[in-house]
């Protein structure tokens, strides 16, 4: 998830714009009359809805507060339950928790996204959202999953923190459900440092993420700022000035970075040889994937192991799995679900073995946009060493 990458002097730039002319003015809202008409962050949505093609976009501090927005404003409650998968990042989780619902997770299958058959054994009349998450930008099985979110009359959330650019049956991810979150942290394929997007082709269900993230503020054009309408109350949820002009030059530059993850993705599978003791992870959409995770299966988790080890050896990271698991999958959130009733006195682990079997086994490795033709083979060649040789 490589735009840190890119960050350069067009950046540089845009940011240094708000300084040269419009008297440095940091804040998304308000100070019209010192601006002379930048108003980065405004740019940035507008931009961005139309690379979405939606009617709503946000721009927000980070992709867990994004989610938060999001679940607020689709009305979800204490009491209430979410629906969303056991590989996902913690963030998905806490923004549940945070307001008040409970997590209800589902197993993944061999795309390592939502496993469709579990979602409708989960669901209860309890069931406010399902929230599936396109992690590694691998689309989830988003026609099964709106399919049973509109029989039983939820809404969908998709989590596209890991998937912007990506594409579902000609669909961009984030923009498929009733609504959609993206995270621009300094790690994503796109980035602010930190930052978030909220989509939707929802208009009051956009509004009412606006107004949330800004105290309630409606933003009135009748009246000044001071004076401004409101209806409910809300919180501090703004993306500054400074972050909304990265994220304008970022968002110029994905469909370039997403040509190159495809190219450096592929040419690292062309230089395998073989596949004996792996198994390559499959996909609802192949097409629509961001290509910037090659994650494959290892027949248990002593080769996952012996896997990891030689990737250390030859200086090559893992992104997540398995390096970062415990921050990834709720078998281990420990410090977290043991709190909750329905999770009290659990072995989480063996609530979603189908999960723990793949997530134990499992190997991913991160593609950038610049790697070199020795950065390539060096890929591709521990990857074939891994297949002859951890068994």
């Amino acid at each position: 998830m490589p735009g840190w990458e890119m960050i350069g002097k067009e950046e540089k730039d845009s940011v240094n714009e708000i300084f040269d002319k419009a008297n440095g003015v940091l804040v998304r809202y308000g100070r019209d009359a010192l601006r002379n008409g930048i108003y980065k962050v405004n740019e940035f949505e507008k931009n961005f809805a139309e690379y979405m093609k939606v009617k709503s976009a946000l721009a927000v501090p980070s992709g867990s507060a994004a989610l938060k927005i999001a679940l607020v404003a689709l009305g979800v409650k204490p009491g209430d339950e979410v629906i969303t998968q056991s590989f996902t990042f913690v963030a998905t989780a806490e923004a549940i928790l945070d307001v008040g619902a409970t997590p209800i997770f589902t197993e993944v299958d061999d795309t390592l996204t939502m496993n469709v058959e579990d979602l409708k054994r989960k669901i209860t009349k309890k069931t406010k959202v399902i929230i599936p998450v396109h992690m590694y930008g691998f689309p989830c099985d988003m026609d099964a999953i709106v399919k049973i979110a509109k029989e039983n009359k939820i809404k969908v959330l998709e989590d596209a923190a890991q998937a912007c650019g990506g594409e579902y049956k000609g669909k961009k991810l984030g923009a498929i459900g009733d609504i959609g979150i993206f995270s621009f942290d300094f790690a994503k394929t796109i980035t602010t440092g930190e930052g978030g997007m909220i989509i939707t082709n929802d208009i009051e269900i956009g509004n009412k993420c606006r107004e949330f993230s800004d105290h309630g503020h409606q933003n009135n054009p009748k009246f000044p700022r001071g004076e401004d309408t409101r209806r409910s109350w809300g919180f501090t949820y703004r993306m500054t000035e400074l972050q909304g002009a990265v994220g304008v030059v970022q968002l110029s530059r994905l469909e370039y970075e997403l040509k190159k993850l495809k190219e450096n993705h592929d040419a690292i599978f062309n230089n395998i040889k073989s596949f004996d003791n792996i198994k390559w992870v499959t996909f609802h959409e192949k097409k629509g994937k961001t290509n910037d995770t090659i994650v494959f299966f290892m027949k248990n988790n002593g080769a996952a192991k012996k896997a990891t080890l030689l990737l250390k050896e030859r200086n090559i990271p893992t992104k997540d799995l398995p390096d970062a698991i415990k921050w990834h999958y709720a078998g281990l959130w420990e410090h977290m679900l043991p709190g909750l009733e329905i999770y009290k006195g659990k072995d989480l682990m063996s609530l979603w073995p189908k999960s723990t079997d793949l997530l134990l086994r499992a190997i991913s490795i991160p593609v950038n946009i610049k790697m070199s033709k020795e950065d390539i083979l060096k890929v591709s060649d521990a990857i074939n060493a891994i297949n002859k040789g951890c068994k």
